[in-house]
């Protein structure tokens, strides 16, 4: 069980805010002291370029890098730290897949599949790569539970389909999808299977080669890292067959006016300086969510979902969006209100120290295939108690009464 107070006073924005009913973990999460530190102290004693001199600064930040590379690696369960390319996040990972892989192995007719519940990061990549390439965009519907059944990814695969891009955990629905299950049907068919690892990386633990995913990226200031920094896994078969899509320093063994030879994966997608204090702050991140256990990280989350999915739908006019249990969830329930438009509530709310994400959370997709406006979100993490929840419930019903 966690201890959830000596947590929360890791974390120093509860000191300045003592109020704060902290509820769009989905969005971002805060930091622990000991994230912050490590980007402190990294400008106070190691700030200098990497891969680059051979002073001692440039040396110990070198080390560091690669050691947080090799961090981020095993907490993947990647075979090797080749396979990891540091990002800016998520959106700049998928990105990197459209333009450095499938921009040069998709033509006229191949069959792209995403899911109904994506993220437009994982949306407008394919949607442009397509458009561009002549391939066709095609769209898998999630059950009522907010998943993708074998019956539907088997109706949708032809053998025209070359990648299917799918969310691990949906940011809206918050239900996890069997990816195992999902890359042996889309390897069956001769595809690859990219994955949106952005909502599951900070609840779940992660293990891509069990997985068995092409593909997998993720943001760092999900899951207690700072903004910017991210990291994306691609199986290193296919890495060595992909072309850089930045170009600059860093990122090449050698030019000449008529020619230039890329150095090796990763650096060869990593052009100018890199985050070095991000990546040692992500690195910290692992490590302190590793002294917490995502285990008990997990188990703590599933039993506020058991509590906010009985007592929300105490709630006169409250309408769930996504009917998954709390084990099929990662710690977020997304829901709208009969006849209260989303932002008036989350403004109510905000009014009392809730904070709460309102609107089409970014999966415009998903709210028109599920005929329903805004909607109002609240997700929560290894700081989040079931006060917490309770108080969302208190002034929810406060503000029901207050517009009906």
């Amino acid at each position: 069980m966690l201890n959830v107070q000596n947590i929360k006073n890791d974390f120093p924005i509860f000191k300045h805010y003592p109020e704060l009913v902290y509820l769009d973990n989905a969005a971002t999460s805060h930091k622990p002291q000991v994230v912050i530190d490590a980007l402190v102290d990294f400008y106070a004693r190691q700030n200098a370029n990497v891969h680059r001199g051979v002073y001692e600064l440039s040396e110990l930040a070198s080390q560091a890098y690669d050691l947080a590379r090799q961090k981020v690696a095993d907490f993947l369960v990647a075979r090797s730290n080749k396979e990891i390319i540091f990002t800016k996040g998520t959106t700049e990972a998928l990105n990197l897949i459209a333009q450095a892989y499938a921009q040069s192995n998709l033509s006229r007719g191949d069959e792209v599949l995403v899911a109904d519940f994506e993220h437009h990061s994982n949306f407008l990549p394919w949607q442009a790569v397509c458009q561009k390439t002549g391939a066709v965009l095609k769209l898998l519907q999630s059950n009522e539970l907010g998943l993708i059944t074998d019956e539907e990814l088997q109706s949708k695969l032809t053998t025209k389909t070359k990648i299917v891009a799918l969310a691990h955990a949906s940011n809206v629905l918050g239900t996890i999808n069997d990816l195992k299950k999902i890359a042996k049907t889309v390897h069956q068919s001769g595809a690859v299977l990219v994955v949106d690892g952005a909502q599951a990386i900070p609840h779940l633990s992660v293990n891509v080669q069990d997985l068995d995913c092409d593909f997998y990226a993720f943001s760092g200031h999900k899951m207690l890292a700072p903004m910017g920094i991210g990291a994306l896994y691609v199986k290193e078969e296919i890495l060595s067959e992909m072309q850089p899509y930045q170009l600059g320093g860093g990122m090449i063994e050698s030019v000449a006016l008529q020619e230039t030879i890329w150095a090796n994966y990763p650096e060869k997608f990593e052009a100018g300086t890199p985050n070095v204090a991000g990546a040692l702050a992500l690195a910290t991140a692992i490590d302190y969510l590793k002294q917490i256990s995502l285990e008990s990280i997990r188990k703590h989350e599933i039993k506020l979902s058991q509590y906010l999915l009985a007592t929300l739908k105490s709630i006169g006019k409250v309408k769930l969006l996504g009917e998954a249990p709390a084990e099929m969830r990662t710690g977020l329930v997304s829901f709208m209100v009969e006849g209260i438009h989303a932002h008036d509530l989350s403004d109510y709310l905000a009014k009392n120290n809730l904070a709460l994400r309102a609107g089409f959370h970014c999966a415009m997709p998903l709210h028109q295939s599920r005929q329903c406006g805004a909607t109002l979100r609240a997700s929560y993490y290894l700081y989040n108690t079931q006060e917490d929840l309770e108080i969302l419930l208190a002034n929810l019903a406060k503000a029901v009464s207050y517009y009906g």
